[in-house]
């Protein structure tokens, strides 16, 4: 079944053969409807995302499961919307709890850098507990009853973020969504590593994805095109305003992001210092003194212009 009406939680739906979801009831501006936890199998399944510490959602999940075996509990990355249900759930069906790390893991140098330094903020929504019993790397295959799903290790929205190859489907967890680009908030989240792992999802042989949040993407590689090029667009703005002079994220937020509401400027903030890391990194762009999320920043790489004889 491939939607765009709003599901009903604690309900499972079959979208395939062999592949169920059950919406969480945590609807929020940076959740969509809420997180989808699907169930990948028939008489014997694993659980992708359990999702976060709701005794109801709990509750739903056992239903949906009804008696069958609960082979994995698979976290694409550990956001509390995502990762506390894990060990509940684990310790009600002995299934281990399956993951890419800590949530300190994946992180790159810059952004361990950053963390150690205090001064980028961040943190959101981090589930610190989260602790899986079996670590997945990239390219790991996990093995279930009828079903195989290959890692792809896709840091950017968070570093220890996987997205899960089944076939020509992939599992997309927060990296592409059908409803809206990903929160990228430093230490925690890296826009370089985002570009990269794009460019890792585009060579994949994935034609439809099933994302965390929202409805199922039935073209993945274009819904993953458009954000690349929305990543570059925003890009592109940050620039042409660092053409007229210095600015902190405040001021770029506010010239750039005109049409957002209130409530979710913090959050355009956050992706906005994203760019800005990833320019520096690229030498694009500078910070005025030692880099932060209060720093000044200027442009270092002015574009070329045309001129006509």
């Amino acid at each position: 079944m491939m939607t765009n009406e709003v599901p009903k939680a604690g309900v499972a739906n079959q979208f395939e053969d062999g592949l169920a979801c059950v919406l969480a009831p945590n609807p929020s501006p940076m959740t969509h409807w809420g997180t989808n936890t699907y169930l990948l199998g028939w008489d014997s399944v694993a659980v992708i995302d359990p999702g976060p510490m709701d005794l109801n959602h709990l509750s739903a999940l056992i239903a949906a499961i009804n008696g069958r075996t609960v082979s994995h509990i698979i976290v694409t990355h550990s956001h509390l919307d995502h990762s506390p249900l894990a060990r509940p759930l684990a310790d009600l069906t002995g299934a281990p709890v399956l993951a890419f790390g800590n949530s300190r893991a994946g992180r790159s140098k810059m952004m361990q850098t950053l963390a150690a330094s205090g001064v980028m903020g961040g943190g959101e929504g981090v589930d610190l507990d989260f602790a899986p019993d079996v670590l997945i790397a990239d390219g790991d295959v996990i093995d279930g009853i009828g079903w195989q799903l290959r890692a792809v290790h896709t840091p950017g929205h968070f570093g220890n973020h996987l997205c899960f190859l089944w076939g020509d489907a992939a599992f997309t967890g927060d990296h592409m969504m059908g409803w809206a680009s990903s929160l990228v908030s430093p230490p925690d989240g890296d826009l370089t590593d985002f570009m990269a792992s794009s460019a890792s999802l585009a060579a994949t042989p994935m034609t439809r994805a099933y994302s965390a949040h929202g409805a199922p993407i039935k073209d993945a590689q274009g819904r993953l095109a458009d954000l690349v090029a929305h990543r570059l667009g925003r890009e592109g703005e940050i620039l042409a305003a660092l053409n007229a002079g210095s600015a902190t994220p405040s001021k770029l937020t506010a010239i750039i992001y005109t049409d957002v509401a209130p409530a979710l400027l913090g959050m355009a903030q956050r992706n906005v210092l994203a760019h800005l890391i990833d320019l520096t990194q690229r030498r694009k762009a500078a910070s005025i003194g030692p880099l932060s999320a209060t720093a000044q920043f200027v442009r270092t790489e002015l574009q070329k212009t045309s001129h006509t004889p």
